[in-house]
C-alpha cells in the first residue's frame, strides 16, 4: 500500500517523537512486541471513534489524543485515516482466521468447510457491527481507498482468497479445471454478499444473517458439486465466461 505521510505529524507524547518518512506502514507481525501493542492500541482508539463520531468525524489528531501517543507516532503506525481502516480489516481477517483454521482441521466435506468460514465469519465480526455501518457509507462508493474492491485493499483481499483456496484444497471435492482457477474468488465474493447484508442486518443477534449464510452456502455447495456434470458443461462454461467479460478490460480482451 502507497503511505501518504503528512507534514503536520510532529510533536511529542508519552511515547516520544517517532519520525515518519517511512514508505509502507509496519505490519503487527512485523513489528517488536512493544511497537505491536502501541499499534494496537493506536488502532483501538482509532476503532471507537470512528465508532462514536463516524469516518469522517474523526481526525489523526482526535486517535493519537485517545491513544496516548504523539500525532507522530499515530502516523509512523499508520499513514493515514485510510491506512487505519486497511488496519481494521487486517485484524478482522486475522481474528476470523484464527477462528475457522483449528474449526477446519479434519474437516473434508466441501459445504460443511464451506459453511466454517461463514459462520466463523459472522461470529467474530459481529463486535464491530455499529463501526462497519458507519464504514459502508464511505467503503461503498467503489472510488474510495476504503472499498474492499480496492487497490488499497488488495493485501487484506487476497489473503482472504488464500482462505477460500484452502477450503477448497482441504476438500474431497474434484472439480474441473477452469472453475477451479475461479472458485476462490467467487467464494470470497460470496463471503462479501454475506458481510453486506450482515451490515444492514437489525435482527436480534443477526440471526437472519447466520440464516442466510446457512441457506446460500448450502446452496453455493451443491452448485459447485454439480459443476462435473457433462450436461451442465455449457451453463459452467457461460458463466465463467461473462464473469470474465465482467472484469475490468474484459470485453476488450475476448
Amino acid at each position: 500500500m502507497e503511505a501518504v505521510m503528512s507534514s503536520s505529524a510532529q510533536g511529542s507524547g508519552s511515547l516520544g517523537s517517532v519520525p515518519v518518512s517511512q514508505s509502507e506502514p509496519d505490519t503487527e507481525a512485523t513489528l517488536t512486541p512493544k511497537a505491536a501493542r502501541t499499534r494496537a492500541r493506536i488502532l483501538e482508539a482509532a476503532l471507537t471513534l470512528f465508532n462514536e463520531r463516524g469516518y469522517e468525524g474523526t481526525t489523526m489528531r482526535a486517535v493519537a489524543e485517545r491513544a496516548e501517543v504523539s500525532v507522530g507516532n499515530a502516523y509512523y503506525y499508520f499513514a493515514s485515516k485510510e491506512h487505519l481502516v486497511q488496519g481494521y480489516y487486517e485484524r478482522s481477517h486475522d481474528e476470523h482466521l484464527a477462528v475457522c483454521a483449528p474449526q477446519l482441521e479434519g474437516v473434508t466435506d466441501f459445504k460443511e468447510r464451506v459453511l466454517i468460514v461463514l459462520r466463523t465469519k459472522l461470529d467474530t465480526i459481529d463486535a464491530y457491527h455499529e463501526f462497519s455501518g458507519k464504514l459502508f457509507a464511505t467503503a461503498a462508493d467503489p472510488k474510495s481507498p476504503l472499498s474492499p474492491f480496492s487497490a488499497d485493499s488488495e493485501p487484506t483481499r487476497k489473503v482472504a482468497i488464500e482462505l477460500m483456496q484452502r477450503v477448497i484444497d482441504g476438500s474431497k471435492l474434484k472439480l474441473p479445471k477452469d472453475l477451479a482457477a475461479e472458485l476462490p474468488n467467487l467464494l470470497w465474493l460470496h463471503l462479501m454478499s454475506v458481510v453486506l447484508f450482515w451490515i444492514h442486518d437489525s435482527s436480534p443477534e443477526r440471526k437472519r444473517s447466520y440464516a442466510m449464510a446457512e441457506r446460500t452456502g448450502e446452496i453455493v455447495a451443491r452448485l459447485v458439486g454439480l459443476a462435473r456434470n457433462p450436461l451442465l458443461a455449457p451453463l459452467r462454461k457461460a458463466t465463467l465466461r461473462l464473469l470474465a467479460e465482467l472484469r475490468p478490460g474484459g470485453l476488450e480482451q475476448s
